[in-house]
């Protein structure tokens, strides 16, 4: 099973620019998770809204247009979507989808859950800090109840934290910079301590100079200035069931590439 996940920086732009149906076409993936669509549902067109061959889920911000917001597109019918953790100052922003699968790998009777996030960002002051920090709580306290049931999880999207210092390319230069802050990266290390595995850096301990955002005012990704900001994790016994993830690094359309984790089930 592939999944993707992209923060498409507008899912309107994606699909216009031509960006959106080849990212189906080239890797045929199974999920797709998008993050900053930007949009609602009645804003896309139809081909865009129900594409052939999956179901689509979408979430958006309920105060703010053109803001945030979340979908996900799925070959296979979930058994349950939830649209948020039910905390209703998090989940008004459209930042969250969590979909529910059968989990045919297991032979126990679990269940695979598999969730699109798109994280806050501090960068406009200390209570969008207030807010991101609180956002990280709930969603950890969130994903350890599911484990805690005894689901499988993978979680993706754009955390908006580069955890160590080998996840940028200028780490001295941004220690006091929202997305690498001492307390961002505290919430990254307390994720880890509680048994949720970083795929990547797993499968790849020491690989340098691997981003997923670059700064497009500056034109960093000529230079691969970039950050590693978006990821997949999962529960560390679900490791087993990883066959491979891709950064992919020349898919153009956004500030962020799209990355790809293929499991097996």
């Amino acid at each position: 099973m592939k999944i993707i996940s992209w923060n498409t920086n507008g899912l309107r732009a994606t699909v216009k620019q031509g960006n959106f149906t080849p990212l189906f076409a080239f890797n045929n993936p199974d999920i797709v998770c998008f993050q900053e669509t930007k949009c609602e549902i009645d804003q896309l067109d139809e081909k865009t809204r129900n594409l052939k061959g999956y179901h689509s889920y979408f979430s958006h911000s309920k105060g703010r247009k053109g803001y945030s917001g979340v979908a996900m597109y799925t070959k296979e019918k979930p058994l349950k979507v939830e649209y948020g953790i039910g905390i209703p100052k998090f989940d008004d922003e459209g930042r969250l989808l969590v979909l529910y699968y059968p989990n045919p790998s297991d032979g126990q009777g679990k269940k695979l859950v598999v969730i699109t996030g798109y994280f806050p960002n501090a960068g406009t002051g200390p209570e969008r800090l207030k807010y991101k920090l609180e956002f990280y709580d709930a969603f950890l306290l969130f994903i350890n109840k599911l484990k805690k049931k005894s689901y499988d999880v993978i979680f993706c999207g754009d955390v908006n934290t580069a955890h160590e210092a080998i996840d940028l390319a200028r780490p001295k230069a941004n220690e006091e910079n929202t997305g690498f802050l001492p307390i961002e990266r505290a919430w990254m290390d307390e994720l880890v301590n509680n048994g949720w595995v970083d795929i990547f850096r797993n499968l790849n301990p020491d690989k340098k100079d691997v981003y997923t955002y670059w700064d497009q005012k500056t034109r960093s990704r000529d230079r691969n200035v970039g950050w590693r900001i978006d990821y997949f994790f999962t529960n560390q016994s679900f490791m087993k069931n990883v066959k491979s993830f891709k950064t992919l690094t020349e898919y153009m359309g956004s500030d962020h590439c799209p990355i790809m984790l293929d499991i097996i089930l």
